[in-house]
């Protein structure tokens, strides 16, 4: 028996194996918290968490309120901070993507209560 493709065919199935490629990026929607910290000592505890739970900065900015961690055992996590001011505190934003994907932004709630523990602002 033999299969035989035309060239409608083939186009047909190349548009369609290509049409996956083409999807719109991921849209990561972030965690927030505010504090009553100043953006530096924000930034500072968010480093200090990070460290302490095993993630590994990658990159740095106190000047821009950014940092990036690395997640050092499996599975791997790639952890995204940016703190700015907001009023007299501070607003602390997470995003977590393992693998390119990203993760559901409840997960980062433990790091977060962390920052805030660690700020010694717990009620």
């Amino acid at each position: 028996m033999r299969f035989v493709l035309n060239r409608g065919w083939i186009a047909a199935l190349l548009v369609m194996l290509l049409g996956g490629c083409a999807s719109s990026p991921q849209v990561i929607d972030p965690r927030e918290l505010s504090l009553t910290a100043s953006p530096e000592q924000t930034l500072r505890a968010s480093a200090e968490t990070l460290i302490t739970r095993g993630y590994v900065i990658r990159h740095a900015d106190s000047d821009l309120g950014r940092l990036e961690a690395l997640l050092s055992r499996w599975p791997g996590y790639r952890l995204q901070v940016q703190v700015r001011a907001e009023g007299q505190g501070s607003r602390v934003s997470m995003v977590a993507t393992r693998g390119g994907r990203a993760m559901p932004p409840w997960t980062l709630d433990p790091l977060l209560m962390d920052i805030q523990n660690r700020l010694d602002l717990l009620p």
